[in-house]
Order: structure tokens, then sequence, then C-alpha cells
């Protein structure tokens, strides 16, 4: 059992809490917020409300994840990019995701890539840290959801910038095609890759058209 109760998250999404292991603070530990399966549940179209609350447990679709084709080759490689998985722990505040925690040079949570955008643009350090994260993807053929600044963190190491993919780990095709043939999860990831760079695009932009109507009018470029 690991106890969160003196706890406090350094980071939370619409789902997840995420806490530093209490003892071991190299780990991550990502819990559900407490009902949030239940709300998502209530409000999804009736079409998906008969697969359960299992189906909105991020941490179970984060497992899933990790367990994809690509992952289960034994290359080091694959964590170039990617925390390591540590299973699905019972935690004080239900089961909780436990994976490597990607930290900074003094040993803090890293950045995200949405905060480093913020502060220096899409800069000559950081472009070809998103273009090497994007060569990993398609030479190992790691599955992903969409690519969002705000689930990639920034980290240096050696000397230069590397990115971390630390959620939205998994694939969001309707047909499954994509984890079972390479041709199928080649034009898989180089949609998810342009999409990363519209995404990019439109986080350095004033924001005033809504990010759905200008990824709408960008993959039609």
């Amino acid at each position: 059992m690991i106890d969160l109760s003196d706890s406090t998250p350094f980071a939370s999404g619409g789902n997840r809490l995420c806490f530093r292991h209490p003892q071991d603070p190299a780990l991550c530990v990502k819990v559900m917020r407490p009902g949030r399966c239940a709300e998502l549940v209530a409000r999804a179209p009736w079409y998906k409300r008969w697969r359960g609350e299992s189906y909105f447990d991020d941490n179970l679709r984060e497992q899933q994840g990790y367990a994809q084709r690509a992952l289960r080759q034994g290359d080091d490689a694959l964590w170039r990019h990617l925390p390591r998985w540590y299973g699905i722990r019972e935690t004080s505040l239900g089961p909780g995701a436990v994976t490597d925690m990607i930290l900074d040079a003094r040993g803090e949570p890293a950045p995200t890539l949405r905060q480093y955008l913020n502060s220096q643009g899409l800069d000559d350090r950081i472009h070809p840290a998103m273009e090497r994260f994007c060569d990993w993807l398609r030479r190992h053929r790691v599955l992903t959801k969409n690519l969002i600044p705000h689930n990639l963190v920034v980290r240096e190491e050696k000397g230069q910038l590397e990115l971390y993919l630390i959620d939205g780990l998994g694939s969001a095709a309707f047909l499954p095609l994509p984890a079972h043939f390479d041709y199928f999860a080649d034009s898989y990831i180089e949609r998810r890759i342009a999409r990363m760079w519209l995404r990019t695009e439109w986080e350095l932009s004033d924001k005033s058209l809504p990010w759905r109507k200008f990824e709408a009018r960008g993959l039609k470029r």
C-alpha cells in the first residue's frame, strides 16, 4: 500500500492526480480523481456506457498502452522518450499507476512542452528535440493518442533537450489495425505527428480560433 494521505499532487489533469512516490521520489504515482469514472460514464453517449467504468479509467488505458506490440521488443532505446512502467499499485486513494518520474537537473518534475513553448517559443533547441521524438515514434512504431504539449515534458540530456511522453500512450483508432499491421501503424503515426506540429502552431498563435476549427483548417492544407 502506497500511503498518499500526506502527499500533495505536483500536477493534475482532468481525470487524474499525479504524486511523487512518498518512499521513492524518482517514481510517479497517478490516481484517478474520486468519482471521476462514474462521472464520465454518466456523461458518455449511450453506445459507450455499456463498457462500464473500467473503460474510462485512465490507469487501465495507460496499462493497455504499455502492453502494445512496440513496447514488447525489449530494446532499451524504447525508453529514451518514455518513462518505464511499474504497474498499477494499491494506494490510500485507490489504484495508482506507477512510472518513472521525469526530473530536471534540480530534481524537480520536468516542465511540459507547453510551458517551454510559452516561455521560449519554437526555438532552435526544442525544434530538433521534437524532430528526434518523431523519429523515435516512427522507428519503433510506438502508438499514441493525440500528442498534446501538456502530455510531453522537456529534459536536458548531454547538452541537448529531449522529450518524454508522460500521458496519452496507446492507440485511439476505432479499428485495431495499427496495433497489428505495420502499414496501418505507419499511417496512424504520421497522422499523429502531423497533428502534433499543428497543435504546436496553435499553441504559439493568439488562439483567437478555437483548436478544433484550427485543426480542421490545418488538416485540409
